[in-house]
C-alpha cells in the first residue's frame, strides 16, 4: 500500500509538472508572437478598458484549459497504451509457456505481432522474450518428442527410485518458428524491420538455421556459446553493429556458410569500448565452413583459438580490413584450408601460434599486409611467430608486405613452398625455426640471390640445438 500511494503521488506530481510546463510554454509562445507582431507592424499598445481585460482573461483561461485538457488526454492515452501492452504481453507470454505445442506456436506469432505494433523499448522487450526462449535448455534428440513426460526407474543404493522427466512437447517446431520469425524481420525486404535492435542468443541451440541476407545492425549481437546443428547459413548477411560475437560457438553437422557476408562497421566510435568488433574466439567448426568473399572491417576481427576441424575451411577471396586481424593460436585442421586470393590489409595481422594442420593449405595469390601509406595506414606487423606449418602448404604468388613479417620460431615440416612469393615487406624474418624440413624458395639453388630484406644471414635458417 505504501508503495502504491507513493506511485500515485509521483504520477500526480508528474501530471502537474506536465501541465505547468505546457501552460508556461503556451504563455511564452503567445508573448513571443505578440512581440514579433509589434516589431513587424509597429503596433502601439493602448490602455485596455475593463471589458477588454475581461476578454483577455477569458481567452487566456480558455487557452490554459485547452492545454490542460490536451495534456490530460495525452497522458490518459499513454496510460491506456501501457495497460494494453501489459495485457497483450502477459497473454503472449502465457501462450509461450503453455504445454501444448500449437498454443506455443501461436504465442510466438502473438509476441511477434506485439513487437511489430509497438516500438523502441517495448519492441526490444518482445524480441528479448523470443531470444530468451531459444536460450532455454534444449535437447535436440528429444526435440521432436510428442511426449510431455517420461518416467524411469533407477537403482539408488539398493532402492528403486522413479524419476519423471518433463518435456516441452515438440519443441523443435516452436524453436524453428521463432528462428524463422526473427530471420524474416531481419531481411531487407521486411515490412517492419527488427534490424536495429539487440539480439542476445547466447547458449541458444539452432537446427538448420537460415539467416541468409539478414541485417544485424543493433549495438549488440551475441551468439556466444551457441550451438548450430546441421546446415547453417549466414550468406549475404550484414553485421553492421559495433559488437558481434560468436565466442565459443559450436558448429556441427554443417556446413556453415558465411559467403559474401559483411562483418563490422566503419563508423568511428567516440570511445572505442572493449569488445567492439567481430570475434569468433574459441569457436569450433566441426564441419566444413566457408567465408568466401566475405568482408571484415571495424576495430578488430579475431579468430583467437578458433578450431576448424571439418573437411574444408575456406577464406577464398575474403577481405580483412579491420584494425586488427588475429588468428592467434587457432587450429586450422581438416583436409583443405584455403586463403586463396584473400586480401589481409589490416595495420596489425597475427597468426602467432596458429597450427596449420590441414592436409593442404593454400595461400596462393593472397595479399598479406600493405605498404605504409599516408597517415601510417600501412601494415605495421604481420606475426607468424611460433606458427606450425605441417603437410602441404603453398605461398605461391603470395605478397608479404608492410613493415615486417615475422616467422621467428615457426615450425616448418612437410612440403612448404614459398616459390613465387613476393617478399615486399621491409623485413622478413625466419630466425630460429623449430623445424626446417621440406621448405622451398626461389633461391634454393643459388643462396646468394636471396633478397637482402630476408633474414637470417647466412641462409638457410638453422633450428636450435636440442
Amino acid at each position: 500500500m505504501r508503495w502504491g500511494r507513493l506511485g500515485d503521488r509521483l504520477h500526480r506530481a508528474a501530471l502537474l509538472l506536465a501541465v505547468l510546463v505546457a501552460v508556461v510554454c503556451g504563455l511564452g509562445i503567445a508573448a513571443l508572437t505578440w512581440w514579433l507582431l509589434w516589431l513587424a507592424f509597429g503596433a502601439k499598445a493602448e490602455t485596455p478598458n475593463q471589458l477588454d481585460l475581461t476578454k483577455i482573461a477569458l481567452a487566456v483561461a480558455a487557452g490554459v484549459g485547452a492545454v490542460v485538457a490536451l495534456v490530460v488526454a495525452y497522458r490518459r492515452q499513454r496510460d491506456l497504451e501501457r495497460g494494453r501492452f501489459a495485457e497483450l504481453f502477459g497473454s503472449a507470454s502465457r501462450q509461450l509457456g503453455d504445454g501444448d505445442v500449437a498454443v506455443r506456436i501461436a504465442g510466438v506469432y502473438a509476441m511477434a505481432g506485439l513487437a511489430d505494433e509497438f516500438r523502441t523499448a517495448r519492441r526490444q522487450q518482445c524480441i528479448d522474450v523470443l531470444c530468451g526462449y531459444l536460450r532455454l535448455p534444449y535437447d535436440p534428440v528429444a526435440g521432436a518428442n510428442h511426449l510431455v513426460s517420461q518416467a524411469e526407474t533407477v537403482d539408488d543404493s539398493g532402492l528403486k527410485v522413479e524419476r519423471v522427466y518433463q518435456f516441452r512437447q515438440n519443441d523443435r517446431e516452436v524453436r524453428r518458428t521463432i528462428v524463422k520469425v526473427i530471420a524474416d524481420h531481419l531481411k531487407r525486404s521486411a515490412d517492419i524491420s527488427w534490424s536495429y535492435y539487440d539480439f542476445n542468443l547466447n547458449n541458444a541451440v539452432f537446427e538448420r538455421a537460415d539467416f541468409r541476407s539478414a541485417v544485424f545492425a543493433g549495438k549488440h549481437t551475441s551468439f556466444a556459446r551457441a550451438v548450430f546443428i546441421g546446415r547453417t547459413t549466414f550468406e549475404h548477411a550484414i553485421f553492421a553493429g559495433p559488437h558481434l560475437t560468436f565466442r565459443e560457438a559450436r558448429f556441427e553437422g554443417g556446413p556453415a556458410l558465411f559467403d559474401h557476408a559483411h562483418f563490422g562497421s566503419t563508423r568511428v566510435e567516440k570511445v572505442e569500448r572493449v569488445g567492439h568488433g567481430t570475434t569468433f574466439d574459441g569457436a569450433h567448426f566441426d564441419c566444413s565452413v566457408s567465408f568466401e568473399q566475405a568482408t571484415f572491417v571495424g576495430p578488430r576481427t579475431t579468430f583467437i583459438e578458433t578450431r576448424c576441424t571439418g573437411a574444408r575451411t575456406s577464406f577464398q577471396d575474403t577481405t580483412f580490413q579491420a584494425e586488427l586481424t588475429s588468428f592467434e593460436r587457432a587450429t586450422l585442421d581438416g583436409q583443405h584450408l584455403a586463403f586463396t586470393g584473400a586480401e589481409i590489409s589490416s595495420p596489425r595481422i597475427t597468426f602467432a601460434g596458429t597450427q596449420f594442420e590441414a592436409g593442404t593449405v593454400a595461400f596462393d595469390e593472397t595479399k598479406i599486409g600493405t605498404q605504409p601509406r599516408i597517415r601510417g595506414r600501412g601494415t605495421r606487423e604481420t606475426d607468424f611467430r611460433g606458427a606450425e606449418f605441417h603437410g602441404t602448404v603453398s605461398f605461391a604468388g603470395t605478397t608479404l608486405a608492410g613493415r615486417s613479417v615475422d616467422f621467428t620460431e615457426a615450425d616448418f615440416f612437410g612440403d612448404i613452398t614459398f616459390v613465387g612469393t613476393r617478399f615486399t615487406a621491409a623485413e622478413v624474418t625466419f630466425d630460429r625455426p623449430k623445424a626446417w624440413v621440406g621448405t622451398h624458395f626461389d633461391w634454393d639453388d643459388i643462396p646468394t640471390r636471396k633478397p637482402a630484406n630476408i633474414k637470417p644471414n647466412p641462409w638457410p635458417p638453422e633450428p636450435p640445438d636440442d
